[in-house]
């Protein structure tokens, strides 16, 4: 039987959002995952099962998806504490660290889950693994101007570095919402201590903030061919 992938996420989406009380701060993340979440939220303000919510969220897209399914926004400035945010992930493990921004969204994602009182990860089975690094790049956020210092000391690190680069343009780097570029940083035996990597990284001059998302996630909601499963940080 062939599994869709979509209707996995979106159901996975769905189900964090059940999450969503009314009266709520809510943090959207941005992702084909959390898309389906921010979707679900605003269906339940349409339909009456939630009121007064205000969302924040983790990037330009986002918020015009926010925008399109009806939920009013605000800003950190306004409401410094989020109750809950939703968001994706590119990896998951054991202990519910994360690695994210493959979607280019990293720093405001950060910035969101840390203001946060609870941060519920949606995502499907493929993105649960055994150790950080094996499937996906590390993204890096760096200042334009620092690329090639920050490059060399992420290589001296043991990475293999590569510039991201933009979509449309590959003669262009990608930029992030903030003017930003991303360096993708793979680890070829992985991570074996994110911690130690997360501090280290983060002391290089010209790093704005990295892809490592360490004791911020609190619940996962994880589909599989079977169904959904529910990871509490506390389980496991």
């Amino acid at each position: 039987m062939t599994v869709d992938i979509a209707e996995l996420k979106k159901l996975a989406g769905e189900r964090a959002a059940e999450w969503v009380e009314s009266g709520m701060v809510v943090g959207l993340g941005t992702g084909s995952t959390a898309v389906y979440a921010t979707r679900a939220i605003g269906q339940r303000l349409q339909d009456g099962r939630l009121h007064h919510i205000l969302g924040i969220p983790t990037s330009e897209q986002t918020a015009r998806q926010a925008q399109e399914a009806g939920i009013p926004l605000t800003t950190l400035d306004d409401h410094p504490i989020i109750d809950l945010t939703i968001d994706g992930a590119d990896e998951i493990d054991p202990h519910l660290n994360l690695i994210k921004g493959l979607g280019g969204a990293l720093l405001r994602e950060k910035i969101v889950a840390a203001a946060s009182r609870r941060m519920i990860v949606v995502s499907d089975a493929r993105k649960v693994i055994a150790k950080l690094g094996t499937l996906a790049p590390l993204p890096v956020e760096v200042i334009p101007f620092a690329r090639r210092p920050v490059y060399d000391y992420l290589t001296s690190l043991g990475a293999q570095v590569t510039l991201r680069r933009d979509r449309e343009l590959e003669q262009r780097p990608f930029l992030t919402d903030e003017g930003n570029i991303i360096l993708d940083c793979t680890f070829p035996q992985g991570i074996d201590d994110p911690a130690t990597l997360a501090q280290t990284i983060i002391a290089q001059p010209g790093v704005v903030e990295h892809g490592l998302f360490l004791n911020l996630a609190t619940l996962a909601v994880i589909a599989t061919p079977d169904g959904l499963q529910i990871l509490k940080r506390s389980e496991i």
